[in-house]
C-alpha cells in the first residue's frame, strides 16, 4: 500500500490536487483485483449498468466514442461489440489500468477499433467536435473540477452529441439509505481487506459516493454547463444513475 494511502482519513481533508493524486495511486494499486471486486461488491450489477448505457449510444457523424476514465476497458469493449461501426478511444490517467485494458482489447480481437491513451479529463488531447458520444462510468466522482470537465466534454463533441454519465450514488429513498449507507461505510471496506492490499481504495469509494451530489444536483450541474435534454435514469433502486445530456446544435 502506498504510504500516503495508509494515512488517508477523509476526502473532506484533501485539496483537489491531493485528491487527484490519491485517486491515481489508488487505481494504480488495485488494478489486478479491480474487475473481480467490481463484480463481487455489486453482485454483478455493474455489468448490467454498463450494458444499459452502451445500448443508449447513438452514432451519426464521426462514429467515434470517447470513453473517459476507461479503467480496464469494459465500456470501450462493450461499445465496440454492440456498435459495429464505432471507433472508440479509451482515456485514463492510471497507466496500470490502461495496460490491463489493452490485454482485454487484444483478447477481444478489437485492437483495430479501440485505441487507449493516458490523459487528463481537464485537458482532453483532441480537436473540437471529434466525437459523437462520450461515456464515463464510475469516474466522474473522482474529478473534483466537474465544471471544467463538462466544458471539455462539450468541446470535443459534435453538435447534437451526447454525454453519458454512469455513477454510483447514495439512494434517495430513506428506508433504503438506512440499509445501504451502513454497507458502504462498514461492510464494503471490511470485505475489501480480504481481497486487496489497499483497503483505503474502498474507504475512499464509500466516502466519494456518500459525498457525491444527488441525481437532481448533478443534472442541474450539467444543465448549468450548457447541456440540453438532460435525462436521468435510476438503476437498481437508485444506487446507480445514468445521466445523459446533449450538446446543443
Amino acid at each position: 500500500m502506498p504510504e500516503g494511502d495508509s494515512k488517508y482519513t477523509s476526502i473532506k481533508d484533501l485539496s483537489n490536487e491531493e485528491r487527484i493524486r490519491l485517486v491515481q495511486r489508488i487505481f494504480s494499486s488495485v488494478t489486478d483485483r479491480y474487475d473481480f471486486l467490481n463484480r463481487l461488491l455489486s453482485a454483478r450489477r455493474d455489468v448490467a449498468w454498463r450494458r444499459f448505457m452502451i445500448r443508449k449510444l447513438h452514432f451519426f457523424s464521426t462514429h467515434r466514442l470517447l470513453d473517459l476514465a476507461t479503467g480496464t476497458g469494459d465500456v470501450a469493449i462493450g461499445a465496440a461489440q454492440e456498435h459495429s461501426r464505432a471507433r472508440i478511444i479509451g482515456l485514463d490517467f492510471a497507466r496500470p489500468m490502461l495496460e490491463a485494458a489493452w490485454k482485454k482489447v487484444i483478447q477481444s480481437d478489437l485492437k483495430q477499433r479501440i485505441f487507449l491513451l493516458q490523459g487528463d479529463a481537464l485537458n482532453l488531447p483532441f480537436p473540437d467536435q471529434s466525437f459523437d458520444a462520450l461515456t464515463v462510468a464510475f469516474g466522474i466522482r473522482n474529478m473534483p473540477d466537474r465544471t471544467r470537465v463538462f466544458e471539455e466534454m462539450q468541446r470535443i463533441l459534435v453538435p447534437g452529441g451526447k454525454v453519458h454519465i454512469l455513477e454510483l450514488t447514495a439512494p434517495q429513498s430513506r428506508w433504503f439509505r438506512r440499509i445501504y449507507l451502513p454497507y458502504l461505510k462498514h461492510i464494503l471496506p471490511r470485505l475489501s481487506r480480504w481481497f486487496t492490499k489497499n483497503p483505503a481504495a474502498y474507504q475512499y469509494l464509500a466516502e466519494s459516493i456518500i459525498h457525491f451530489p444527488s441525481p437532481d444536483e448533478l443534472a442541474g450541474e450539467m444543465q448549468q454547463a450548457g447541456m440540453v435534454e438532460v435525462e436521468k435514469f435510476p438503476l437498481s433502486l437508485g444506487i446507480t444513475y445514468l445521466h445523459q445530456g446533449r450538446k446543443p446544435g
